[in-house]
């Protein structure tokens, strides 16, 4: 079998493995629990019992949160639907549009810059610093943790576009199995407006659909035709294994009309657009519900648990809530978890969830991660300051004499 290298993935002729560290999660907000709920969670604690489950919108780095499930949910998930970055030139920042007031309605909507937060700044560089070889380790890890979170009967897709898809296929593939892999879906968002480009306009993404077994749930979806369609009628022929033309008494061949097709691997979908009133939560790599419930309905069934951990606007807990499924989803961005927070309580009889981190306990993973004790406690300061001041494009500013503080003045340029 061909195999993708990339450096890093191999020191010393040892293949490198994903950082696995189980950190607690902190709950920080039950959100949505009436007092009936509250008291019934509290009876059954005081009583020794486990209490009843919560779906969970998770802030933290998937890096450090996907090591951290795995000892409770480690080959328990049913399905696991990913959005990750494949853009190589993007990073966290983008134009955000927040529409009027109803007083305000003809107003235009107001917009700003949402600015990349320290540790999405830092993640950008996990990812992209080293440009494809650094996506590539980075998404290998990914795909090793996803594939111990599933169960033996477990479903994953993987949303990409033509940017790193190839690539990634081959690293899923190598982690999960090539017998494994059953469809190289094409969504084409036909209503995407292009500009006057010298190519044929991009107007598709892919998702690699992967089953971790024969057991793995699938079912076929019938999706309405356009208009009615005259079909000739086949039957098999168990003499030959083949099938036939369908004859009646007379030899005449048979037709009936029909109002369905089955859903191929070619989802023709629309894509959001700005003016959609809908569901447009104005965050910028957001996709339509339909796409989720498409993929959610298909391989999973009412109380299977599904995993998302790039949230996002968060459609895939949106629409895993709809659908009766438990949830799990997470995101590194604040504005994420906000989006997604207030999207599941404008669903109506949203069920509590608990809003969750890793606290102080993932800072210390990263700075421990990023800065190994090697030699003494001065120098892995000194070095702990640099990274601070490089993030804020700061310079350092020499210490008066006379002064106090911190013994870290910057200037910021």
């Amino acid at each position: 079998m061909a195999e993708l290298i990339w450096d890093g993935k191999y020191v010393d002729g040892k293949r490198q493995a994903p950082v696995r560290v189980a950190l607690p999660f902190q709950t920080i907000e039950t959100v949505n629990e009436s007092a009936a709920d509250r008291q019934r969670t509290l009876d059954l604690f005081a009583a020794g019992r486990q209490t009843e489950w919560r779906n969970r919108l998770i802030w933290g780095d998937k890096k450090y949160v996907l090591p951290s499930l795995l000892p409770e949910f480690a080959g328990k998930v049913s399905l696991i639907y990913i959005d990750p970055p494949f853009d190589t030139g993007a990073d966290f920042s983008y134009i955000a549009s927040v529409p009027p007031r109803p007083s305000k309605a003809d107003d235009d909507p107001a917009t700003f810059l949402k600015e990349p937060s320290i540790l999405e700044q830092k993640a950008y560089r996990d990812t992209w610093g080293a440009g494809l070889d650094s996506y590539l380790k980075w998404f290998y890890e990914t795909a090793v943790l996803v594939d111990e979170l599933l169960a033996e009967n477990g479903s994953l897709f993987v949303h990409l576009d033509w940017h790193v898809g190839h690539y990634a296929k081959a690293i899923l593939d190598e982690v999960l199995g090539q017998d494994n892999f059953k469809n190289e879906i094409v969504w084409w968002y036909y209503n995407k407006l292009q500009g006057n480009v010298n190519h044929f306009a991009k107007n598709h993404d892919v998702i690699f659909y992967y089953a971790k077994s024969k057991a793995s749930p699938f079912q076929r979806i019938q999706e309405k035709r356009d208009k009615p369609m005259r079909q000739q009628k086949r039957v098999w022929d168990s003499a030959t294994g083949t099938l036939k033309q369908g004859r009646d008494a007379d030899g005449n061949l048979e037709y009936y009309t029909v109002t369905e097709r089955l859903v191929d691997d070619v989802w023709r979908m629309p894509y959001i657009m700005p003016a959609d009133q809908t569901q447009n939560l104005r965050y910028p790599t957001q996709k339509p519900e339909a796409l989720i419930e498409r993929v959610i309905s298909a391989t999973s069934t009412e109380g299977d648990l599904v995993l998302d951990c790039f949230a996002g606007s968060g459609t895939t807990a949106a629409v895993a809530e709809k659908l009766n499924r438990r949830w799990i989803t997470c995101d590194l961005g604040r504005f994420a978890i906000h989006t997604t927070r207030k999207r599941l309580l404008s669903i109506p009889d949203v069920k509590p969830f608990v809003v969750q981190n890793l606290g102080k306990y993932e800072r210390q993973a990263w700075q421990t991660a990023e800065f190994p004790a090697e030699g003494e406690q001065r120098a892995k300061e000194a070095a702990y300051q640099r990274f601070i001041l490089d993030l804020y494009r700061a310079t350092r500013l020499p210490v008066m004499h006379g002064c106090t503080g911190f013994g870290l003045d910057v200037w910021f340029t």
